[in-house]
């Protein structure tokens, strides 16, 4: 750390991912940042990332965010993160979705050491289609609506989803649906679930052209006009059978939810802040035209329904902010609104992100500097602690 010196702020210049699922508008409208190109900006990475690291500037020089932790990383992110997780333990992203992402599950931390070691040992090319653990990392996450919100998250009840099922009376699947009638506990759901997946041919088109059919029939009703929906951007794909079997939900603006490991979920629209640990691992179920190793799949997931009313996650307050319990010691998330000069303590690594309205930040050694919506600020763990001042909203990640 050359000079006596040390900046306590450091703005972020974030890459914008442009995956096809994304908005071409959202990002633009909400945060004025332009568009030129009108190319889907699905996802703006604030972190260290190797995939799209964040660059600051240091010294008058552009630096990405990872060489510069990597000058002093006990003092940058703290010690006992670097000591915990080697690295900057989460990303931060705004995640604007035109249209739906994958159905996912993510490995628990457990699952993904052994599973990687075992592609390692095997031989499979990280970047092959048909990887399953791109490192041996868990991935749990926390989405905070901006604008509403939907998704899929955890299994409905297990006799809801045997309703389901009943009402559409399709000829293709109705063995299966027998046999997880007169088994409708997590094995058999299990069963029921890992069998839906593994439809091949003549009898999975039968089955999905079945499910448009009825859907058609019932598009005065929200969950079958989804499921048209979701045919147009995925057409003859088994997760079309995923929202009858997930909760559907959607968020309003300010509101979150966590999503655990070996859960199945997916976001379907809407823009959102999501924070996560850093990591690749995704185990797909539908919604999606890449690799789908279904036994591998159905072992690193939970069959145990998830109540309806649970899913959303309440802030505590305190001390101006909204605070979300997090089961993970990889990212801490919090919200503050309309504060005037108040001092938040540092112990790790923090980016700032001005939701809504410009925030000012000051240092008791001198340094200040000021964001407008949509921009972010990096904060080391050396820091110590700062003042923030902000007429709107703006999110704080830390672990």
């Amino acid at each position: 750390m050359a000079g006596t010196h040390r900046s306590m702020f450091f703005k972020m210049n974030n890459v914008i991912q442009d995956y096809a699922w994304g908005s071409k508008t959202s990002i633009e409208a909400l945060f004025g940042i332009a568009n030129p190109e009108a190319k889907p900006q699905a996802e703006l990475w604030m972190g260290a990332h190797a995939n799209g690291c964040s660059e600051i500037e240091v010294q008058g020089e552009a630096v990405k965010l990872s060489d510069f932790i990597a000058t002093d990383p006990d003092a940058i992110i703290g010690a006992q993160t670097q000591q915990q997780f080697g690295e900057l333990p989460y990303l931060f992203k705004v995640l604007a979705a035109e249209n739906a992402l994958s159905i996912q599950v993510h490995p628990n931390k457990q699952q993904a050491e052994v599973g990687f070691a075992k592609e390692e040992q095997m031989g499979i090319a990280r970047n092959a289609a048909n990887r399953n653990y791109k490192d041996p990392n868990h991935k749990p996450e926390l989405v905070f609506a901006l604008t509403p919100y939907q998704a899929m998250n955890g299994f409905r009840q297990i006799d809801e989803i045997a309703t389901q099922f009943n009402a559409l009376e399709i000829p293709a699947i109705s063995e299966l649906v027998v046999a997880f009638n007169a088994n409708q506990t997590e094995a058999g759901l299990r069963d029921f679930f890992a069998a839906m997946l593994s439809l091949e041919g003549e009898q999975k088109a039968s089955a999905v052209n079945a499910l448009l059919a009825y859907s058609e029939a019932h598009k005065d009703q929200p969950l079958f006009a989804l499921l048209l929906d979701l045919a147009e951007q995925y057409p003859g794909d088994i997760g079309l059978f995923a929202p009858l079997m997930l909760n559907v939900l959607t968020l309003q603006p300010g509101e979150a939810m966590f999503l655990s490991a070996c859960t199945p979920h997916a976001y379907i629209k809407g823009t959102g802040l999501e924070i996560m640990a850093n990591s690749d691992n995704v185990l797909r179920a539908g919604l999606t035209p890449k690799y789908m190793d279904v036994p591998e799949l159905v072992a690193n997931t939970y069959f145990t329904p998830m109540a309806f009313d649970s899913l959303l996650l309440a802030p505590t307050k305190a001390e101006n902010g909204s605070h979300y319990t997090i089961p993970v010691p990889d990212f801490k998330f919090s919200v503050y609104k309309q504060v005037e000069n108040i001092t938040l303590a540092v112990n790790s690594a923090e980016i700032i992100f001005a939701i809504d309205a410009p925030v000012t930040l000051t240092h008791s050694n001198g340094d200040t500097v000021v964001i407008d919506k949509g921009q972010s600020v990096f904060i080391p763990a050396y820091a110590e602690q700062y003042q923030v001042t902000c007429t709107g909203s703006f999110a704080r990640a830390y672990n």
